[in-house]
């Protein structure tokens, strides 16, 4: 992400605000959360005569999924301090659809905007990823991130036989573990410069629960098996090859609670030293809506139309990215597309078991 990740694949999520229309899930984590947001900026003092409070919105993508959550916090803190102006700093690497973000935070998009209930809100947007420092020291107030920092800021190594970590082992699992950890260890880092004291983060990553349970695979069809699964497919039909296959490898890194604690309990860590404190974390299933609603509806092809593209939202410019630049757009095209089917026919064929399940870590940190 921001200049770190530019030697990367095309780390893009879905444009145009069709990103949160496809995750309604991710808006539903946030939502989740929101009593904990509310509780984290109950335990800050905001004097009566502070004039500005500075939030950010880190890996923000189009900026729908957190929309009611920003709204909610604003009114909570004009409550007490009815005088008090906002900085709401949205930010996400420079390929981010940043026209679709505006459109949204400005209500032009799909979903109204708390700005239309709001006054002295001032959203600003900035082409930073969390991989660096996104506003001056001591100036942010309350830092927030959804559902986005288990993009790495760089590809380990191709795994030789999956696309996710999840499936990865041997060396090449410690290799992403490593990268992983030095990984969470800059994004912390950068956050305790530009938090100030008493300071709060509330951050819902991506993890590997006490149970070994991850997103898409909570019960059912593994859905990272099931990438796998047709990529060989698609390689033993000749419809790919065994470099494009490698190249599937998702830059990504689930940390389990252990993983996120360890730099915010150690009292040697460079993140410890520097004032971040872990106040709070705990593990959350979020239910895939889409399977949910499958259970009233039972319509099989409206599920699978519902569900395909949430999982396209956020993997198909790896997957693009990953094939030969010497092929045709037309047959880049054409291959993601009979991929994507493919996956549709399987949740048409047995529609009650796929289903993409959130796996959060809840995480409440203080900067003392």
């Amino acid at each position: 992400m921001a200049s770190l990740t530019e030697s990367l694949q095309n780390i893009t999520m879905s444009g145009g605000g069709a990103y949160s229309l496809a995750t309604r899930g991710a808006e539903d984590v946030i939502n989740a959360a929101t009593p904990i947001v509310l509780e984290a900026l109950d335990s800050i003092n905001i004097p009566e005569n502070q004039d500005l409070f500075t939030f950010s919105d880190m890996g923000t993508a189009d900026g729908g999924t957190s929309l009611k959550m920003v709204g909610n916090l604003i009114h909570a803190i004009q409550e007490k301090n009815p005088g008090i102006s906002f900085n709401i700093v949205y930010s996400d690497q420079p390929k981010n659809d940043f026209n679709g973000l505006v459109q949204t935070v400005l209500g032009l998009g799909h979903f109204p905007s708390y700005l239309e209930t709001t006054e002295n809100v001032y959203p600003l947007f900035s082409a930073n990823s969390f991989y660096k420092q996104i506003i001056p020291d001591n100036t942010l107030d309350f830092g927030f991130s959804a559902t986005a920092m288990h993009w790495l800021s760089g590809k380990p190594c191709e795994l030789s036989n999956h696309v996710h970590m999840v499936g990865a082992d041997g060396e090449e699992y410690l290799r992403f573990s490593e990268h992983g950890k030095k990984d969470w260890e800059t994004i912390l880092l950068h956050r305790a410069h530009e938090l100030r004291k008493g300071g709060q983060l509330v951050l819902l990553n991506f993890c590997r629960d006490e149970k070994g349970k991850y997103l898409g695979n909570t019960t059912g069809v593994n859905m990272f098996s099931n990438f796998v699964k047709i990529w060989q497919d698609f390689l033993g039909q000749g419809r790919s090859s065994e470099d494009e296959y490698k190249r599937m490898t998702l830059p990504q890194y689930y940390n389990t609670v252990e993983e996120f604690s360890a730099p915010l309990k150690n009292f040697d860590s460079p993140v410890y030293q520097a004032g971040l404190r872990l106040k709070h974390i705990e593990t959350r299933i979020t239910p895939c809506p889409f399977a949910e609603a499958f259970k009233d509806h039972q319509d099989a092809q409206r599920f699978a139309e519902e569900y395909i593209p949430t999982i396209r939202s956020w993997n198909e410019s790896i997957f693009f990215g990953a094939l030969d630049q010497n092929r045709a757009l037309e047959d880049k095209e054409k291959i993601l597309k009979d991929y994507y089917h493919s996956y549709q026919d399987q949740v048409l064929v047995s529609p009650e078991t796929h289903r993409m399940d959130y796996v959060h870590a809840f995480t409440v940190i203080e900067k003392i």
